[in-house]
Protein backbone atom coordinates (compact mmCIF):
# COMPACT_ATOMS: atom_id res chain seq x y z
CA UNK A 1 0.00 0.00 0.00
CA UNK A 2 1.01 3.59 -0.49
CA UNK A 3 2.54 6.04 1.57
CA UNK A 4 0.64 8.69 0.92
CA UNK A 5 1.15 12.27 2.95
CA UNK A 6 -2.62 12.87 4.03
CA UNK A 7 -1.42 16.34 5.32
CA UNK A 8 1.68 18.49 6.02
CA UNK A 9 3.06 22.14 7.62
CA UNK A 10 5.49 23.36 8.70
CA UNK A 11 6.48 23.89 12.66
CA UNK A 12 9.37 26.17 13.05
CA UNK A 13 11.94 27.14 10.29
CA UNK A 14 13.17 23.77 9.72
CA UNK A 15 10.60 21.47 11.68
CA UNK A 16 8.09 20.05 9.74
CA UNK A 17 5.50 17.27 10.66
CA UNK A 18 3.23 15.19 8.33
CA UNK A 19 0.50 12.57 8.68
CA UNK A 20 1.47 9.75 6.11
CA UNK A 21 -0.58 6.39 5.77
CA UNK A 22 0.41 3.45 7.04
CA UNK A 23 -2.29 1.28 8.33
CA UNK A 24 -0.58 -1.50 9.56
CA UNK A 25 2.26 0.57 11.08
CA UNK A 26 -0.55 3.03 13.02
CA UNK A 27 -2.49 -0.18 14.63
CA UNK A 28 0.79 -1.70 16.00
CA UNK A 29 2.70 1.15 17.25
CA UNK A 30 3.70 1.77 20.65
CA UNK A 31 5.17 5.09 22.33
CA UNK A 32 8.90 5.09 22.25
CA UNK A 33 9.50 3.35 18.57
CA UNK A 34 10.32 4.45 15.21
CA UNK A 35 10.19 4.03 11.56
CA UNK A 36 12.59 3.48 8.69
CA UNK A 37 11.90 5.68 5.94
CA UNK A 38 13.53 5.80 2.27
CA UNK A 39 11.89 8.06 -0.21
CA UNK A 40 11.81 7.19 -3.63
CA UNK A 41 13.48 3.86 -4.50
CA UNK A 42 15.82 0.83 -3.32
CA UNK A 43 19.11 3.01 -3.38
CA UNK A 44 17.64 6.07 -1.50
CA UNK A 45 19.31 7.04 2.34
CA UNK A 46 17.55 5.31 4.83
CA UNK A 47 16.46 7.65 8.00
CA UNK A 48 15.14 6.39 10.97
CA UNK A 49 11.92 8.92 12.66
CA UNK A 50 10.19 8.95 15.87
CA UNK A 51 6.38 7.85 15.43
CA UNK A 52 4.92 10.96 16.93
CA UNK A 53 1.58 10.06 17.07
CA UNK A 54 -0.92 7.19 15.46
CA UNK A 55 -4.47 7.13 14.25
CA UNK A 56 -5.24 3.49 14.16
CA UNK A 57 -9.20 4.55 13.05
CA UNK A 58 -7.57 6.71 9.96
CA UNK A 59 -4.33 4.22 9.32
CA UNK A 60 -2.48 7.02 9.28
CA UNK A 61 1.34 8.01 11.63
CA UNK A 62 2.55 11.68 12.64
CA UNK A 63 5.98 12.32 12.01
CA UNK A 64 7.99 14.96 12.96
CA UNK A 65 11.41 16.06 11.43
CA UNK A 66 14.38 18.35 11.45
CA UNK A 67 15.39 19.97 7.87
CA UNK A 68 19.53 19.10 8.29
CA UNK A 69 20.66 16.74 5.47
CA UNK A 70 19.83 15.56 1.93
CA UNK A 71 17.07 13.27 3.13
CA UNK A 72 15.34 15.91 5.51
CA UNK A 73 15.32 18.51 2.89
CA UNK A 74 13.64 16.84 0.24
CA UNK A 75 11.11 15.49 3.05
CA UNK A 76 10.87 19.45 3.79
CA UNK A 77 9.58 19.76 -0.36
CA UNK A 78 7.14 16.81 -0.45
CA UNK A 79 3.29 18.42 -0.72
CA UNK A 80 0.08 16.40 0.72
CA UNK A 81 -0.78 13.79 -1.79
CA UNK A 82 3.06 12.61 -2.55
CA UNK A 83 4.07 9.17 -1.87
CA UNK A 84 6.64 7.94 0.64
CA UNK A 85 8.47 4.60 -1.11
CA UNK A 86 9.15 2.95 2.62
CA UNK A 87 8.21 2.48 5.56
CA UNK A 88 9.61 -0.31 7.58
CA UNK A 89 8.19 -0.48 11.25
CA UNK A 90 7.42 0.37 14.12
CA UNK A 91 10.72 -0.44 15.54
CA UNK A 92 12.98 -0.84 18.82
CA UNK A 93 11.30 -1.30 22.14
CA UNK A 94 8.84 0.30 23.43
CA UNK A 95 8.74 2.57 26.45
CA UNK A 96 8.17 0.95 29.78
CA UNK A 97 5.26 2.94 30.84
CA UNK A 98 3.69 1.84 34.72
CA UNK A 99 2.33 4.19 37.35
CA UNK A 100 5.38 5.71 38.89
CA UNK A 101 3.24 8.57 40.60
CA UNK A 102 5.44 11.81 39.69
CA UNK A 103 7.58 11.67 36.97
CA UNK A 104 9.23 14.36 34.94
CA UNK A 105 9.58 14.25 31.46
CA UNK A 106 12.60 16.94 29.42
CA UNK A 107 12.90 17.70 25.90
CA UNK A 108 15.09 19.65 24.05
CA UNK A 109 14.45 20.96 20.42
CA UNK A 110 13.50 18.15 17.90
CA UNK A 111 13.55 15.65 20.82
CA UNK A 112 10.26 16.91 21.90
CA UNK A 113 8.22 15.20 19.14
CA UNK A 114 9.28 11.49 20.51
CA UNK A 115 8.70 12.79 24.18
CA UNK A 116 5.39 13.50 23.35
CA UNK A 117 3.63 9.74 22.54
CA UNK A 118 5.58 9.14 25.80
CA UNK A 119 4.65 11.52 28.12
CA UNK A 120 0.89 11.35 26.79
CA UNK A 121 0.87 7.60 27.79
CA UNK A 122 2.21 8.43 31.20
CA UNK A 123 -0.30 10.94 31.82
CA UNK A 124 -2.69 8.33 30.79
CA UNK A 125 -1.22 5.42 32.93
CA UNK A 126 -2.33 8.43 36.11
CA UNK A 127 1.18 10.01 36.24
CA UNK A 128 1.24 13.62 37.56
CA UNK A 129 3.64 14.41 34.36
CA UNK A 130 5.81 17.68 34.69
CA UNK A 131 7.41 18.64 31.59
CA UNK A 132 10.51 20.73 30.81
CA UNK A 133 10.98 21.99 27.37
CA UNK A 134 13.74 23.79 26.00
CA UNK A 135 15.17 25.62 22.95
CA UNK A 136 16.77 27.78 21.60
CA UNK A 137 14.76 30.58 20.69
CA UNK A 138 10.98 31.11 21.02
CA UNK A 139 10.74 30.48 17.05
CA UNK A 140 12.59 26.82 17.44
CA UNK A 141 10.15 25.26 20.20
CA UNK A 142 7.66 22.72 19.17
CA UNK A 143 4.84 21.11 20.72
CA UNK A 144 3.54 23.75 23.28
CA UNK A 145 0.37 23.56 23.41
CA UNK A 146 0.08 19.90 22.79
CA UNK A 147 2.42 19.18 25.75
CA UNK A 148 0.83 21.63 28.05
CA UNK A 149 -2.80 19.48 27.49
CA UNK A 150 -1.41 16.63 29.16
CA UNK A 151 1.70 18.15 31.20
CA UNK A 152 0.29 19.01 35.71
CA UNK A 153 3.62 21.40 35.35
CA UNK A 154 4.87 22.54 32.03
CA UNK A 155 8.54 24.66 32.06
CA UNK A 156 9.82 26.32 29.03
CA UNK A 157 13.39 27.59 28.77
CA UNK A 158 14.86 29.64 25.84
CA UNK A 159 18.52 30.41 25.54
CA UNK A 160 17.66 33.56 24.55
CA UNK A 161 15.03 34.62 27.12
CA UNK A 162 12.61 35.44 24.25
CA UNK A 163 9.98 32.63 26.03
CA UNK A 164 9.82 30.73 29.31
CA UNK A 165 12.66 31.35 31.52
CA UNK A 166 16.02 32.52 29.72
CA UNK A 167 17.90 29.49 31.66
CA UNK A 168 19.24 25.81 29.82
CA UNK A 169 16.67 22.72 31.22
CA UNK A 170 19.29 21.37 33.91
CA UNK A 171 18.11 24.63 35.68
CA UNK A 172 14.43 23.51 36.32
CA UNK A 173 15.24 20.05 36.73
CA UNK A 174 17.38 20.37 39.31
CA UNK A 175 14.87 22.47 41.18
CA UNK A 176 12.17 19.61 40.73
CA UNK A 177 14.40 17.34 41.81
CA UNK A 178 15.21 18.93 44.98
CA UNK A 179 11.62 18.88 45.85
CA UNK A 180 10.84 17.14 49.17
CA UNK A 181 8.22 14.86 46.29
CA UNK A 182 11.38 14.55 44.25
CA UNK A 183 9.95 12.83 40.40
CA UNK A 184 10.24 8.41 40.57
CA UNK A 185 11.35 9.09 37.08
CA UNK A 186 12.59 11.20 34.51
CA UNK A 187 12.28 10.96 30.90
CA UNK A 188 14.83 12.71 28.68
CA UNK A 189 14.97 13.50 24.72
CA UNK A 190 16.79 16.10 22.71
CA UNK A 191 20.63 16.47 21.71
CA UNK A 192 23.04 14.13 23.43
CA UNK A 193 25.08 16.97 25.16
CA UNK A 194 21.57 18.09 26.20
CA UNK A 195 20.86 14.61 27.73
CA UNK A 196 24.44 13.90 28.91
CA UNK A 197 23.98 17.07 31.43
CA UNK A 198 20.51 16.33 32.69
CA UNK A 199 21.40 12.79 33.58
CA UNK A 200 24.69 14.14 35.41
CA UNK A 201 21.70 16.15 37.11
CA UNK A 202 19.68 13.54 38.10
CA UNK A 203 22.23 11.07 39.22
CA UNK A 204 23.04 13.66 41.90
CA UNK A 205 19.34 13.14 43.23
CA UNK A 206 18.99 9.10 42.65
CA UNK A 207 16.71 9.99 40.33
CA UNK A 208 16.18 6.73 37.65
CA UNK A 209 16.70 7.82 34.03
CA UNK A 210 15.04 7.25 30.76
CA UNK A 211 17.01 8.84 27.30
CA UNK A 212 15.84 7.86 23.92
CA UNK A 213 19.44 8.06 21.80
CA UNK A 214 19.46 9.34 18.07
CA UNK A 215 22.29 7.54 16.99
CA UNK A 216 23.03 7.24 13.31
CA UNK A 217 21.12 4.05 11.74
CA UNK A 218 20.90 2.36 8.55
CA UNK A 219 19.41 -0.47 8.45
CA UNK A 220 17.11 -0.92 11.59
CA UNK A 221 18.12 -4.50 12.50
CA UNK A 222 21.36 -4.36 14.04
CA UNK A 223 23.33 -5.37 11.37
CA UNK A 224 25.20 -2.24 10.13
CA UNK A 225 26.44 -1.41 13.24
CA UNK A 226 26.21 2.22 12.92
CA UNK A 227 24.10 2.90 15.94
CA UNK A 228 26.40 1.29 18.25
CA UNK A 229 27.05 2.56 21.83
CA UNK A 230 28.54 1.75 24.80
CA UNK A 231 26.36 0.76 27.49
CA UNK A 232 27.14 0.33 30.68
CA UNK A 233 30.98 -0.85 29.81
CA UNK A 234 28.88 -3.18 26.73
CA UNK A 235 28.83 -2.23 22.70
CA UNK A 236 24.94 -2.02 22.62
CA UNK A 237 23.18 -1.57 19.02
CA UNK A 238 20.32 1.31 19.19
CA UNK A 239 17.79 0.25 16.82
CA UNK A 240 17.10 -3.59 18.81
CA UNK A 241 18.25 -3.17 22.06
CA UNK A 242 16.78 0.93 22.18
CA UNK A 243 16.34 3.42 21.32
CA UNK A 244 15.72 3.67 25.24
CA UNK A 245 18.28 3.12 27.74
CA UNK A 246 19.00 4.19 31.41
CA UNK A 247 20.93 7.66 30.91
CA UNK A 248 23.22 7.03 33.52
CA UNK A 249 24.89 3.93 32.07
CA UNK A 250 25.29 5.57 28.68
CA UNK A 251 28.82 6.78 27.52
CA UNK A 252 27.59 9.94 25.94
CA UNK A 253 31.05 10.99 25.39
CA UNK A 254 32.13 7.86 22.90
CA UNK A 255 27.97 8.39 21.39
CA UNK A 256 28.58 12.05 20.39
CA UNK A 257 32.17 11.20 18.73
CA UNK A 258 30.44 8.81 16.67
CA UNK A 259 27.84 11.11 15.74
CA UNK A 260 30.04 13.62 14.04
CA UNK A 261 31.70 11.13 11.84
CA UNK A 262 30.13 12.20 9.41
CA UNK A 263 28.94 15.34 9.87
CA UNK A 264 30.45 16.87 7.01
CA UNK A 265 29.68 14.78 4.46
CA UNK A 266 25.96 15.42 5.39
CA UNK A 267 26.20 19.02 5.30
CA UNK A 268 27.63 18.74 1.55
CA UNK A 269 24.97 16.71 0.91
CA UNK A 270 22.35 19.00 1.89
CA UNK A 271 24.28 21.79 0.09
CA UNK A 272 24.79 20.20 -3.49
CA UNK A 273 21.09 19.35 -2.47
CA UNK A 274 19.98 22.75 -2.21
CA UNK A 275 22.41 24.39 -5.53
CA UNK A 276 20.10 21.58 -7.40
CA UNK A 277 16.74 22.90 -6.31
CA UNK A 278 17.77 26.62 -7.09
CA UNK A 279 18.47 25.28 -11.10
CA UNK A 280 15.11 23.46 -11.43
CA UNK A 281 13.54 26.95 -10.00
CA UNK A 282 11.99 25.54 -6.75
CA UNK A 283 11.59 28.12 -3.57
CA UNK A 284 14.46 27.83 -1.47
Amino acid sequence: MPHIIVSKKQLSDDVFTAEVQAPLIAAARKPGQFVIISLNNEYAERIPLTIADADPDKGTIRLIWQRVGKTTAEMADLKEGDEIVNIAGPLGRPTHIEKFGSVVCVGGGIGNAPLLPIARALKQAGNNVATILGARNKQLLILEDEFARISGELIITTDDGSHGRKALVTEPLKELCRRESKPAQAFVIGPAIMMKFCCDVTKQFDVPTQVSLNTIMVDGTGMCGGCRIEYDNKPKFVCVDGPEFDGHKVNFDLMMKRLNAYKELEQNAHEQYKKHRCKIGLDQ
